[in-house]
């Protein structure tokens, strides 16, 4: 008889592998190391990061659902492409998703969670303004997806609070993407200074016309230098 224990000790291990594997593969797409439109081929990237076909199957379907990585039929896998259609509607949903969640943050949150809001923009604050390295890039986008995520946190929605992941993760694949060839934008740092202090002072109405502004308006930058490109 098979010890149950050696099978739930099996389930968390294969569970692990997935849930890294999918970390390290949306990381690469979010860098543009794996950048839109790029064949998935199935044997170089098990030999590359280590797996076998099953958890990077998984993984890979994972991603497909959070719309970074596109299966075809008989053909395989592709990262997602970037199109102005779908741009626009990241844009449109992240405002109306990220906004009913910035409500639903005032209305619930305590001192602690502005606390927290504080904490995550000083050090969004602290990174490095202007022309960045790849590690101070990577410093800044960790940073800055600390910050947003805890605007909402205290929403006490968790399935609006995945959907507002998701679609984070959609957009800020195509600011990263615009960001390898324009300089960050100097307004960014006061508009989160001002989206934090509408927030905490619990001005719904500012805290959303804020955040949705913010949202557009680096939407419109990208979306003109898809259209250059």
């Amino acid at each position: 008889m098979i010890d149950s224990r050696l099978l739930d000790a099996s389930e968390t291990g294969a569970t692990t592998l997935s849930s890294s594997l999918v970390a390290r593969l949306r990381a690469a797409i979010m860098r543009g190391d794996l950048m839109p439109g790029t064949k998935l081929v199935l044997d170089r990237m098990r030999a590359a990061y280590g797996v076998s076909l099953s958890p990077l199957r998984e993984a890979l379907c994972r991603l497909e659902s959070e719309g970074l990585v596109a299966i075809e039929d008989q053909r395989g896998y592709r990262v997602a492409p970037v199109s102005l259609d779908n741009l626009a509607e990241v844009i449109r949903l992240r405002v109306e998703f990220e906004c009913l969640a910035a409500k639903e943050a005032i209305l619930h949150g305590d001192t602690a969670w502005e606390g927290r809001i504080l904490s995550t923009l000083h050090q969004l604050n602290r990174c490095k303004r202007g022309v960045r390295s790849a590690e101070e890039q990577e410093q800044w986008e960790v940073a800055h997806r600390a910050f947003h995520a805890e605007l909402i946190a205290a929403a006490r929605m968790p399935l609006l609070g995945q959907f507002c992941q998701t679609l984070h993760d959609q957009s800020d694949r195509y600011r990263r993407i615009f960001l390898k060839s324009h300089e960050p934008d100097r307004n960014v740092p006061a508009e989160h200074e001002a989206i934090a202090e509408a927030m905490i002072a619990r001005r719904a109405g500012d805290a959303t016309r804020l955040l949705r502004d913010h949202i557009e308006r680096t939407g419109r930058n990208i979306q003109k230098a898809l259209r250059a490109g």
